[in-house]
């Protein structure tokens, strides 16, 4: 007879996700063992093990539980009946506020992917794709000119913002001397401002 799941399993697993992300943020992918992550999350090794089986499954299952929300944000912030210039400024606060408390999330997602495997890397490369279009579609929007096979400065602006918008948490604090949505303003107004004088 097949051993049915308790009722709170999903947020067991949602709860050690977040556990284990602090753990590696904190210690580095190598030296994290599954008993600090255990002990972090307080549960035993063997309930750790039972939900995930080692700590490259924990690592994607960070890195695409973290990127799957964050692609749910976008899409549901995404709205092409809107001016470009709009729904770009849409797209930056969705990533910006879904960066929100995800600091650690994030950091895995930066540095641990070179533990995965072929399979996962797929998996995972497959949304970040996904994500680069909705912006890269609107960058188009604003500025045709970008995309033209002279000179395909698309990519290189698209890739540009994501260097702003992913590397935020090393410098920004929540409560400081600007908000997060005033950075989300910044850098919209950076790029649309930008990206006119890119030929």
């Amino acid at each position: 007879m097949a051993r049915t799941r308790a009722n709170d399993f999903e947020e067991k697993k949602h709860s050690i996700l977040v556990s284990a992300a602090t753990v590696f943020a904190d210690q580095g992918m190598d030296k994290a063992s599954m008993a600090q992550i255990a002990s972090h999350s307080q549960v035993s090794k063997a309930l750790l093990y039972h939900y995930y089986p080692s700590k490259d499954a924990l690592i994607f299952a960070i890195i695409e539980n973290h990127l799957t929300k964050l692609e749910q944000a976008i899409e549901a912030a995404d709205k092409p009946e809107v001016e470009p210039e709009q729904r770009l400024r849409d797209l930056i606060w969705a990533i910006l506020d879904n960066y929100k408390d995800a600091d650690n999330e994030h950091k895995v997602q930066l540095n641990a992917l070179s533990a995965l495997s072929d399979e996962q890397k797929a998996e995972i490369h497959a949304i970040e794709r996904r994500i680069v279009k909705r912006f890269s579609n609107t960058l188009d929007q604003v500025n045709p000119d970008l995309n033209t096979p002279e000179r395909p400065l698309l990519m290189p602006v698209t890739m540009s913002l994501f260097g702003m918008m992913n590397w935020v948490y090393m410098w920004f604090r929540d409560g400081g001397p600007i908000t997060r949505e005033d950075y989300a303003d910044v850098a919209t107004n950076l790029v649309l401002g930008g990206i006119k004088a890119v030929r």
